[in-house]
């Protein structure tokens, strides 16, 4: 079978087509600015390609992608009928979803009403969703949820120190994000390190721009960083992770704004771009922070503490862990970051062999043989999670 599989955003569509017997990438691409102008970036077997091109709509990047998919020098298609289903990436299913789910009017209606949980994001991925319908009507439709992994979770987990009424009326609880991240590297993990995951503890660590920790036991998530919404939890890229909740209205009357534009501050303008004053990027702060940049030292310091302090946490809350794994761009590719959680995590029995850390862009264990929780580098792809989610339910 071959899947598409889609990402939207609110100006940007990301997509891949993938075999699922190969599990192969076939295609690849990007949208931007839809809506704006635009453009598409367009790879296949290593030559990539770009154009300038309209996209008033998401309509109309939906139909650019097929048509360069078809196309007769660039395009690794000669039908639209070789496409058997569409895997899209939905970020908040709230509690109506637990599993992925194929898409009809009732999904789409109970997804609208999961959109004040995320209004950033679930109103631009049922963009894309729509748009596929429309230019290929008949072909199903698959939704694949960031929160659903995370509904394993227990209410000592989820529920927060809140009057019940809020939980009870608006759902505010812990959801938790990267869930399809999680869920893949947690498989491949078991399978890496020789574990049964029905029988297993273990703790994966997402660490890119964005980040999350997620506690999993027995192939379930039991905890997880992020909360109600992806802020919670690590210092990330732009936004504050863990704060007392407090500073919000502090600093909304000291500084005179409202309660929204603090908001955008602690997920735009806050993590490590706030406390380096520099960037966002870690290869950044790094650079920065050799150049004796303090602001850039203390915003890896923060990130990596708060790393260590959660892996400690969720370590007791496992009574005990298998494994740990370290995925996405930071923990797969920055050598530094992970000796230096590794070093941490000392207490816990971890013995960092630095010979194999300083490895990366590939799968492999980074402890010794004498470590008494192994650790792994294991690179995720939630497009090749959302194309297995895809197959399994359309087979049906």
């Amino acid at each position: 079978m071959k899947i598409l599989v889609v990402n939207c955003g609110s100006s940007t569509l990301k997509f891949q087509l993938i075999d699922s017997e190969t599990e192969e990438v076939s295609a690849s691409g990007l949208c931007e600015r839809i809506g704006l102008g635009g453009s598409i970036t367009y790879k296949k077997e290593g030559e990539k390609y770009q154009e300038e091109v309209p996209f008033p709509d998401h309509g109309v990047a939906i139909q650019k992608v097929l048509d360069t998919l078809l196309d007769g020098e660039i395009g690794v298609l000669k039908s639209l009928s070789e496409i058997n289903a569409i895997g899209h990436r939905l970020v908040h299913g709230g509690e109506k979803f637990a599993s992925s789910v194929v898409i009809d009017e009732e999904v789409i209606k109970a997804i609208e009403s999961c959109n004040d949980l995320a209004p950033l994001h679930n109103p631009a991925n049922l963009l894309g969703v729509r748009a596929c319908q429309k230019v290929m009507p008949g072909i199903p439709n698959v939704a694949v949820f960031d929160t659903a992994f995370h509904q394993t979770m227990p209410p000592k987990a989820y529920l927060y120190g809140l009057p019940k009424e809020y939980y009870k009326k608006y759902g505010v609880r812990r959801y938790g994000f990267h869930g399809t991240s999680h869920s893949f590297v947690s498989h491949r993990l078991a399978e890496l390190a020789g574990l049964d995951i029905g029988n297993s503890k273990m703790i994966v660590c997402h660490i890119g721009s964005g980040a999350s920790i997620s506690a999993i036991k027995n192939g379930e998530s039991i905890d997880t960083s992020m909360g109600m919404t992806p802020l919670e939890g690590l210092l990330m890229g732009t936004r504050s992770g863990d704060i007392d909740p407090a500073i919000i209205e502090f600093i909304c009357s000291k500084e005179g704004i409202s309660v929204g534009e603090m908001t955008d501050i602690l997920n735009k303008k806050s993590g490590a771009l706030g406390v380096s004053g520099v960037s966002s990027d870690f290869r950044d702060l790094i650079e920065e922070m050799e150049n004796g940049n303090e602001d850039a030292k203390n915003a890896v310091d923060i990130m990596i503490y708060r790393i260590i302090k959660y892996i400690g946490a969720y370590f007791v809350a496992l009574d005990g862990a298998d494994a740990i794994a370290l995925t996405a761009g930071i923990g797969e590719n920055n050598a530094m970051v992970r000796e230096r959680i590794m070093k941490g995590l000392a207490a816990i029995g971890v013995v960092p062999d630095l010979e194999a850390n300083a490895e990366s862009g590939r799968e492999h264990i980074l402890t010794k043989p004498e470590s008494k929780v192994a650790v792994w580098v294991i690179p995720t792809n939630e497009e090749l999670a959302i194309a297995r989610e895809t197959v399994r339910l359309v087979k049906k």
